[in-house]
Parts: C-alpha cells; sequence; structure tokens
C-alpha cells in the first residue's frame, strides 16, 4: 500500500492524540474535550474553523490551490462515545466510569485530523474540502441537527463521504456497499390498560398480559404476511413490563422494541399495521391502548456514482483484491441523514481482530460496544492516506455536470 509518507512520519504523534481522546469519552452533545482538541489543532495547523453546529461539531474548511474556485467535498468523523464501562486498564483507559469510546469514534477522529494536517500543507487540489467533526452519531442525530442547523447552507458541497472501522477485516482492507448498506433505527412504545383484580376472580379483570401476548404473535404476521417477502424487516419485541405481585392480575401491561426495515415504503407498512394489529386488539378485548412509533434514523443508502468513486479510490489505494463488497446490516447509522440531502457514500475500513491490543486490556473481543474493544492505530497512516487520495481524486476530477 502506498501510504504519504508525511502521515507515517507524523503517525505516532496523530495516534497519541487518539489515545487522549480515548481516555476522555464524552456522551452525545458533549464532546467539549474532543471538539476543543479538534479545534486547536486545526487552527495551528492554519486551518479555519466554524463551530457552534449542533453544540459541539466542528467543520475545518481547507482551501485548494485556487482557493474554493472548483468543487467541494465533505468528510466526515464523529467523534462521540457510549454509555457504558470500559474493561480494559492499559494507560489509555477511558478515566471517566460509564464512559467509553468502544465505536473507534476516537480512531474515526484521530484519521480525519491526520488528513487534514497533510491537505493543510500541501493543498493539491482545487476547490474546498470541509472536515466535519460531528457529535452525537451514538442515538442523537448529529448529523440531522447539524443539517437542521445549516451544514449545507453555510458549507455547500458535491459530495459527502463517510466510514467506520470494522473489526474482523484486516487492516489495510475495505469493504463498499452500493445502494442500502444500514437499515433504519426505529422504537415502539406500546402500553395496554386493562383493569387489575385478585388474580383467583380473573372475570372481574380485563387482563392485559394474554392481550400481550396476542399482539407480540400477531406483529410477526406483519413481516410474514402483510410485506413482501423480497422487502427486508425486522419486528423485535425486546420487552414486556408488567406486574407486581403473583396473586394480582395487573391492569396495564408495557411493551416495547425496534424496527427495522431498509426502505421509507417498508417501514411506513409496517408502523401502520403495527398500529392497527395493536388498536384492534385491544378494542376486541375492552381495554386501552396506547402507541408510539419513533423513526429515529433512516436507512442509509449509498449513491451509485459515488460508491463507484470511493471503490476505484481505495483500490487505487489498497489494490482491488483488498476491496470487497459487505452484506447490508440491519444496524443503523446517522450519516443516512446526509444521504437523504446530498450525494455520497458510506464504507468499512478493517480494523483487524484485535492483536494490535496492548497488555492491559479485557479478556473480551475487540468487538465493536464491546467493552474489552480499542482502535487499531496502525490504521491512522491507512485512513489518513485514504481521506487525501479521496479528495485530491474528487476535487481533481471533472464535475458531473462538466462531464455531461
Amino acid at each position: 500500500m502506498n501510504l504519504i509518507e508525511s502521515l507515517l512520519a507524523d503517525a505516532a504523534t496523530i495516534a497519541a492524540l487518539r489515545r487522549d481522546i480515548h481516555a476522555h469519552p464524552e456522551l452525545c452533545f458533549q464532546e467539549q474535550y474532543v471538539s476543543d482538541l479538534v479545534a486547536a489543532k486545526l487552527t495551528e495547523w492554519g486551518i479555519p474553523i466554524r463551530r457552534g453546529l449542533a453544540k459541539t461539531a466542528v467543520v475545518g474548511i481547507v482551501e485548494g490551490r485556487r482557493g474554493r474556485a472548483g468543487g467541494a467535498i465533505g468528510l466526515r468523523a464523529d467523534m462521540d462515545a457510549l454509555p457504558m464501562s470500559e474493561a480494559n486498564t492499559f494507560a489509555h483507559a477511558s478515566k471517566h466510569p460509564g464512559r467509553m469510546h468502544a465505536c473507534g469514534h476516537d480512531g474515526h477522529t484521530a484519521m480525519l485530523l491526520a488528513a487534514a494536517q497533510h491537505l493543510a500543507r500541501h493543498r493539491d487540489f482545487d476547490g474546498v474540502v470541509y472536515l466535519l467533526f460531528q457529535p452525537a452519531e451514538e442515538g442523537g442525530g448529529g448529523a440531522r441537527e447539524m443539517i437542521k442547523e445549516g451544514l449545507f447552507d453555510e458549507f455547500p458541497m458535491d459530495a459527502v463521504f463517510g466510514m467506520h472501522n470494522w473489526p474482523g477485516f484486516s487492516t489495510g482492507q475495505f469493504a463498499v456497499c452500493p445502494g442500502p448498506c444500514m437499515a433504519s433505527s426505529n422504537e415502539f412504545f406500546i402500553t395496554i390498560r386493562g383493569r387489575g383484580s385478585h388474580a383467583a376472580l380473573p372475570h372481574l379483570s380485563i387482563d392485559p398480559v394474554p392481550i400481550a401476548c396476542q399482539m407480540v404473535q400477531a406483529f410477526q404476521t406483519i413481516i410474514t404476511r402483510n410485506k413482501r417477502p423480497i422487502d427486508t424487516a425486522v419486528i423485535s419485541v425486546t420487552m414486556i413490563h408488567t406486574g407486581e405481585a403473583t396473586n394480582v392480575v395487573p391492569d396495564a401491561c408495557e411493551i416495547q422494541g425496534t424496527v427495522r426495515t431498509f426502505t421509507t415504503e417498508v417501514l411506513d407498512l409496517v408502523e401502520k399495521r403495527m398500529r392497527q394489529v395493536a388498536t384492534a386488539t385491544a378494542q376486541a378485548f375492552e381495554c386501552i391502548c396506547e402507541f408510539e412509533f419513533e423513526r429515529n434514523y433512516p436507512p442509509t443508502v449509498n449513491h451509485r456514482h459515488e460508491t463507484h468513486f470511493v471503490r476505484s479510490v481505495l483500490e487505487e489505494l489498497a489494490g482491488p483484491a483488498r476491496v470487497h463488497e459487505f452484506e447490508p446490516t440491519m444496524g443503523a447509522e446517522d450519516f443516512s441523514f446526509y444521504l437523504q440531502k446530498i450525494p455520497g457514500c458510506y464504507f468499512l475500513i478493517g480494523n483487524g481482530d484485535g492483536e494490535h491490543r496492548e497488555g492491559g486490556h479485557g479478556m473480551g473481543p475487540c468487538m465493536l460496544h464491546n467493552p474489552s474493544y480499542d482502535f487499531n492505530d496502525a490504521l491512522i497512516p491507512v485512513g489518513g492516506t485514504m481521506w487525501v487520495r479521496m479528495a485530491e481524486a474528487w476535487l481533481n476530477t471533472p464535475r458531473p455536470q462538466e462531464r455531461r
């Protein structure tokens, strides 16, 4: 792999920043430490910044050799951590109990910082690169909030690109997926209100428990009988809460869970049918049903041209044998909000199998959202080179309208 020499030379310095970020994890919209660190480094390297979007976002603006003449590209890195305890005890383990960089966003930030430093030094492109250091990917919808607050109005760009490290893929391998690559993420909250009684006198009650059981079973017929078999959707009932004593029929029961789909059309169908099933079942048993459905993240759908572009850049960097196609996953990503507004592509970079972890790591696997996870610092010059080459290739190629 032909990595940029300056990125290799600076890798240890950037890795130290990554470990500093790892040791100071922050949750959604609270990323003040990392935001200040990113802003300070970009300013040190002569990169103008914009702060304040979505509370803690930092946007770096790197102009090319002709200033802003030419196209514009957005490169995104997420900065937030997870509300979980870290099992690792090495020197850069979390200093904040109950918070951990267990998804590698510290590494995503570091790779984009590495690219930012090189781009600012050389500016071997026309146009402008927008460096999007984003808060609150882990459930907060930071991308959505940045867009709401005018990201694409203030920084118009031709396309936007994002990636995630992926344990299990070898270091230096990549994977892309055209079209839908990650699912929508949605939650439902149902409360069945019946009438409680003594368990020995059930005829005096309207028991919400068997009603809940019928609802849960009926929801699966939406998957098997209402949607087309070739469409993908998952309804997962993950919580049923009811009752306080064994000899009491409860007067209410709560059902909660998630729905995942790859298209909005299927999601519309699933929500509509779940509401109908829940309401009608409750009416049949003369009880009240409160139904709430929250749409969190839409499906992540890569654009055809931009996905082809990413594959070509990665193959040039790593060789065709190291660029794979990954199967769509039912996990969700708020990068989807960007792709609803402008063209772009979301892809994966291999994080290895965990051999890179130092002594003091937990006994669990080096998997995402695992308390023994740690980002692989060997990826920093790889990811930095990747971002640099992607920006240069996009901005030094005629724009789509010029090709027409």
